[in-house]
């Protein structure tokens, strides 16, 4: 490095710090979400961030001629390992590897962070945490998956949201299967049109954009082409046609083909278990969600949230989904060479994060310390008793750092750091045997009071 050249202080593109405010909401979200993931019986699963990249496939690619794209990938030695942009791939892998240790049907939640190499913005980073619930076995779909809805109202609303505030919409990707065989969709375009399907309700797509790219190409607001799935006007159509189709009885009335009627049929059943609980108003149909990773085989869900969200600018955006999922039937059978079905649903913590931030109803648990001002060195010995009483106490505390700063510009770096207490002694409060406490939220000329040594536990919980 040249000796007088300065380094410049940023990040890449899709990254960033996370601190203060936004990180302890941000715990105080895990800690809601793992509280519900345990209340629903998973146990806790850990895997690395790196996976040999044969193992966790090219799911999330759309460029056929780079199907790696969308991912970090490094070579090691004889073989390419990938930084994992889910947490559903690592899944099978350690399913597949670890099959005759674990229960039949294994339930299991990971929270960690996934990395994707794709364009950022609006709630969109490269790197961000996911948290996953996911149940892996033979066992009745229509349970399973009920769970997954039951799980997702009960984190949102434990969360703090409201129920107003929140939509759970839920498919069969079976319908749109059975609409492209009857079609006569070559399989080579099938996962094109899927995708394609799956970006209607995307900002600047809806039905045009989608037959854009059910067609020979659609080309945004940049002028960047995308190569489309190039159906034929008729197939383009019908599947237009499928999408405008809100309601169940409606759906089923007009698609005839057997596999769009059994994932009719297993919707109805999901239905009919969330009858059995208090969510099932959460929840509803939308048969223009198909998730576009390729894995997914059958049931489907993604979560939206009913109020607006706007970026740095106060601009509105679109966010996504908050909290998607699916079924997947081939997943884990990859390494087994037996199909092990699983059903599983993922948080994008930090998507919930960026939009909980701009609500005021969500109330920050921030536990600042509180600071035992230092106003005579000689008195340090007895300020830390006051640190050592308060912190035995299970309350926060901290001395303050330096005994050559006033008093007043202790309070100062208090007052920057949002802090809410300040214990304060002198020579009148060791004479007497008293405590001052100053409450750094009140009114000026009437926020600090004296009292007794031994009344210090009881007052500063009155001000926490």
């Amino acid at each position: 490095m040249e000796k007088d050249k300065k380094l410049n202080p940023s990040l890449p593109s899709g990254f960033e710090d996370r601190w203060n405010k936004k990180l302890v909401l941000k715990k105080q979200l895990l800690k809601v979400i793992e509280k519900n993931f345990l209340k629903f019986g998973a146990e806790p699963l850990e895997t690395p961030s790196f996976e040999i990249s044969e193992n966790i496939g090219s799911f999330l690619a759309e460029d056929e001629d780079n199907p790696m794209s969308d991912v970090f990938s490094f070579k090691d030695g004889d073989k390419n390992i990938t930084l994992r942009y889910d947490l559903s791939s690592p899944l099978a892998r350690f399913v597949a590897q670890n099959n005759q240790e674990l229960p039949s049907i294994y339930k299991r939640y990971a929270i960690q962070n996934v990395f994707r190499n794709e364009k950022a913005g609006n709630g969109r980073y490269r790197e961000f945490m996911q948290a996953d619930f996911d149940i892996v076995g033979n066992v009745n779909s229509a349970q399973a998956n009920a769970e997954l809805c039951n799980l997702i109202s009960s984190t949102l609303l434990d969360c703090g949201l409201n129920k107003d505030q929140f939509t759970i919409n839920i498919s069969n990707r079976k319908i749109v299967q059975g609409l492209i065989d009857d079609l006569k969709i070559s399989e080579d375009k099938q996962l094109k049109v899927i995708r394609a399907i799956d970006k209607l309700d995307k900002p600047g797509f809806g039905l045009k954009g989608v037959e854009d790219l059910l067609k020979k190409e659609r080309k945004d607001t940049s002028g960047a082409v995308t190569k489309g799935a190039d159906l034929t006007d008729e197939q383009a159509s019908q599947i237009l046609n499928f999408l405008k189709i809100k309601d169940l009885k409606q759906l089923k009335e007009n698609l005839k083909n057997p596999l769009s009627q059994k994932g009719i049929k297993e919707l109805e059943e999901v239905f009919e278990i969330l009858g059995f609980s208090s969510n099932l108003e959460q929840v509803q149909t939308n048969f223009t969600i198909v998730r576009g990773l390729a894995y997914y085989s059958d049931f489907i869900v993604e979560t939206n949230l009913n109020f607006k969200v706007t970026n740095n600018k106060g601009k509105e955006v679109d966010i996504g989904s908050i909290c998607s999922g699916g079924s997947y039937a081939k997943l884990i059978s990859r390494f087994k060479g037996v199909d092990i079905p699983g059903t599983g649903i993922s948080f994008g913590v930090d998507r919930l994060l960026f939009a909980l931030l701009q609500l005021d109803q969500i109330k920050v648990d921030d536990e600042k310390p509180v600071l035992v001002c230092v106003m005579d060195e000689k008195y340090l010995k007895n300020y830390y008793e006051i640190v050592d009483q308060l912190r035995e106490n299970n309350i926060n505390a901290e001395i303050f750092l330096d005994t050559k700063k006033n008093l007043g510009k202790q309070l100062t770096l208090a007052n920057k750091r949002e802090l809410n207490v300040a214990v304060i002694c002198g020579d009148n409060e060791f004479d007497e045997g008293t405590v001052t406490i100053k409450n750094l939220k009140g009114v000026k000329g009437e926020n600090s009071k004296t009292f007794p040594k031994s009344n210090l536990i009881d007052e500063i919980k009155k001000l926490i």
